[in-house]
């Protein structure tokens, strides 16, 4: 039988863990016409939340959805390139009127579209340098969106990232767009919980109340001991409930880390055994084994006081007034200042998150890795 857990690739519907509340509520905003900010810290399953929503039934066969990850972007000419891309290859392809009239509508890229003569279809080799003037780009992507022949949902995974941009204008030329668009829903998606809050909570900004907030939490443990349970038994294979308790706990409910560890416990264990405790902690230690290179790569490139804040955080778990005398005399910190300084880096390069004055490390992998 299939690995039913799942770490890579789509998702079958069958080795999906619940989610149910969560799926049916975005549906049923996006198909009422509401654009939703979904938040959750790194590898909790919102893509693949998404994903498993693109393909109900109720989405895939009365929806043209779109899905594009910026994380990787630093430009608003990465942006429209890769949404760009994306709206061709999902509205475009479903018939040549269509295709016909994406291509004529993408007025500023019409030299650059490739052709496919075995098909008689323009194809999308439009590169990165060919969009001179990517607002100009952008109003026709969004103009392309209006003409669809259907309604469009469109994911934009790790919004945040537009923040980063060096166009200082983008949230308000982005928020034009979707407010002007009446052919679409959008789903804004992000990890930085303190930069989503501020994009779309701040009244001084200008996503400010225009779309529905839903925070992603971990899959419930009752939930996830009992999807464990069932592929374990239906392969003939065994798993003590105390074993998933631990590892649950352990790694506090991250999808992946969990979804990890028992992909691999499964591919190792014989049918007619069982997964006990120390089944699961022999596996999370060889898994902390093998990121012990790529945390260590990482932390090369941070500074002394980084690195010695990064610890203390690790150690506190969750950790409040960082500048306090308290806490830099508890962890042997230089200053204030100098945890200030910290701070704002990690922060920048995703090794930080905060939430309600907290700071954490929301890898919770590197955190195990950090203590040991």
């Amino acid at each position: 039988m299939d690995n039913p857990f799942v770490i890579a690739g789509k998702i079958k519907p069958e080795y999906f863990c619940d989610r149910k509340e969560e799926s049916a509520r975005l549906v049923r905003q996006v198909t009422n016409m509401a654009n939703v900010v979904l938040m959750s810290p790194r590898r909790l399953g919102k893509t693949g939340l998404i994903d498993y929503c693109f393909d109900k039934p109720s989405l895939r066969q009365h929806y043209a959805t779109i899905f594009v990850d910026i994380l990787r972007t630093s430009s608003l000419n990465e942006f429209t390139y890769l949404l760009g891309r994306a709206v061709f290859e999902a509205i475009g392809f479903r018939s040549q009127k269509m295709m016909k009239r994406v291509v004529a509508t993408l007025k500023s890229l019409s030299g650059s579209f490739g052709y496919d003569p075995v098909n008689n279809m323009p194809t999308f080799d439009v590169k990165l340098g060919d969009i001179a003037n990517p607002e100009y780009t952008l109003e026709e992507i969004f103009s392309c969106i209006e003409q669809s022949e259907r309604r469009c949902i469109i994911a934009i995974d790790e919004f945040q990232q537009i923040v980063n941009y060096p166009e200082k204008h983008i949230e308000a030329l982005l928020r034009t767009h979707i407010q002007r668009t009446s052919n679409a829903n959008f789903i804004f998606s992000g990890s930085e919980r303190h930069l989503m809050s501020e994009m779309f909570l701040d009244s001084a900004r200008p996503f400010y109340n225009s779309a529905d907030i839903m925070a992603l939490a971990p899959i419930a443990e009752d939930k996830y001991l009992a999807f464990v349970k069932h592929h374990f038994e239906s392969s003939g294979r065994q798993v003590d409930n105390e074993a998933v308790s631990t590892i649950y706990h352990a790694v506090e409910g991250n999808t992946y880390y969990l979804q990890k560890v028992f992909h691999d416990i499964f591919a190792e264990l014989s049918p007619n055994s069982t997964c006990t405790v120390d089944t699961v902690q022999d596996a999370l230690q060889r898994l902390i084994a093998e990121s012990h290179h790529k945390y260590s790569e990482m932390l090369s490139r941070l500074s002394l006081p980084q690195k010695e804040l990064l610890y203390a955080i690790a150690t506190e778990h969750r950790a409040t007034q960082i500048t306090s005398g308290n806490f830099i005399r508890k962890h042997h910190l230089k200053s204030a200042s100098s945890v200030q300084a910290a701070t704002k880096k990690l922060l920048e390069h995703h090794f930080l998150s905060t939430e309600n004055g907290a700071y954490y490390i929301d890898d919770q992998l590197m955190r195990l890795w950090l203590l040991q």
